[in-house]
């Protein structure tokens, strides 16, 4: 048998229940605030001379750095809450309004300037063909003097491929940040290209299913569902015109004199894109009045033809009403040839009437 411990004997502490030890209310705050700054800040480096210095820096330290170094810092956020854009807001000094914009989304395209620091919304588009549908994503880009803020909201475009090409290229890195701003407008406005050839290519389909003359599915339901995608595209690609106009008309304090010929075409992208939305949704509209034209046209058809029988149905009714009511003195009523002179007028008529009918396309 096992030996039986005496608890009194035992001393105090031994005896005493186990307390956890729990930390302190603002220690840990501090602790959620950080595991939800590292989940959003997806990196954060320091630039100088268009090379990346060291590895991954803190983002309390950025911009001191960034300032010590005479460089920027570009920071990439993956949809941050309050407390992470805060973080990021009270270290850049960004203005409350383009961060509460940033970080609830949902934003149109816009250009906003607020003191020293430009603000710029973009929408990415992506097209889903089996779905026909547009898929839209956010992406908000903070620009300054030394450092460069972009933030990501949905389906946005990944800019991991943009960093490390700009990386790879230090001479044009070295321009500031304004490059990135390019960079990341270029590839965005970029996207639109696949995303409208794939629209086009279902109009093609649409237009060819409507203009084909038979009655197939009827297209009504497609074209409806086309056209609203098309109107979503519209809105995040004819806001953006006026916004990249803005930052290639005079000279931006902010934006570096080489940049500005490449924002131009970025423009120009923007212009011609927008212009391809524009035509699209008009092809739609005349293939939806095409098909509602030819919809018509064959239940106009459809009457001429049914009337056209009626009328020929008629005539019988006419003949067969008259010598069908019984009044005792009608004419060739006792006539030994009367019932077949009644269907011989019948046949001739229906057959006279249906020429006609088919010469005028009746039938």
């Amino acid at each position: 048998m096992g030996q039986v411990i005496d608890r009194a004997r035992l001393p105090a502490a031994m005896t005493a229940p186990v307390r956890r030890r729990r930390p302190a209310p603002e220690q840990h705050a501090a602790v959620v605030h950080r595991l939800g700054l590292d989940q959003a800040v997806v990196d954060c480096a320091l630039y100088c001379g268009g090379h990346r210095r060291g590895g991954r820096v803190e983002l309390q330290d950025a911009q001191e750095a960034a300032r010590d170094a005479d460089g920027f810092v570009w920071i990439g956020l993956h949809e941050p809450d309050d407390a992470a854009l805060a973080a990021v807001a009270q270290e850049f000094g960004l203005h409350p309004l383009a961060v509460e914009d940033a970080l609830h989304a949902h934003q149109r395209p816009k250009l906003e300037t607020f003191d020293d620091t430009v603000f710029l919304v973009l929408k990415t588009v992506r097209y889903v063909d089996h779905d026909e549908v547009i898929e839209t994503g956010e992406l908000m880009v903070f620009l300054g003097e030394d450092f460069i803020v972009t933030v990501r909201h949905g389906d946005a475009a990944d800019l991991a491929q943009v960093r490390a090409e700009l990386e790879a290229d230090p001479e044009r890195l070295a321009a500031g940040p304004s490059v990135v701003l390019h960079a990341v407008a270029d590839r965005v406005v970029d996207g639109y290209a696949p995303a409208l050839a794939a629209v086009e290519n279902d109009i093609d389909e649409i237009e060819l299913q409507v203009f084909s003359g038979g009655r197939s599915a009827d297209p009504t339901e497609r074209i409806y569902k086309l056209k609203r995608e098309v109107l979503e595209f519209k809105r995040a690609v004819r806001p953006l015109v006026d916004a990249t106009a803005r930052l290639t008309t005079g000279s931006h304090p902010l934006l570096h004199e080489d940049v500005i010929p490449y924002v131009r075409d970025v423009h120009d992208h923007v212009v011609r894109s927008a212009e391809q939305v524009e035509a699209m949704d008009d092809l739609l509209t005349g293939a939806l009045q095409s098909h509602l034209a030819q919809v018509s046209m064959r239940q106009n058809g459809d009457m001429r033809k049914i009337s056209a029988w009626v009328a020929i149905a008629g005539v019988n009714t006419l003949i067969a009403g008259v010598y069908g009511m019984n009044f005792e003195h009608m004419p060739e009523l006792r006539w030994l040839y009367g019932y077949p002179f009644a269907l011989g007028l019948m046949a001739v008529l229906s057959l006279a009437l249906h020429r006609g009918f088919t010469r005028n396309e009746w039938l």
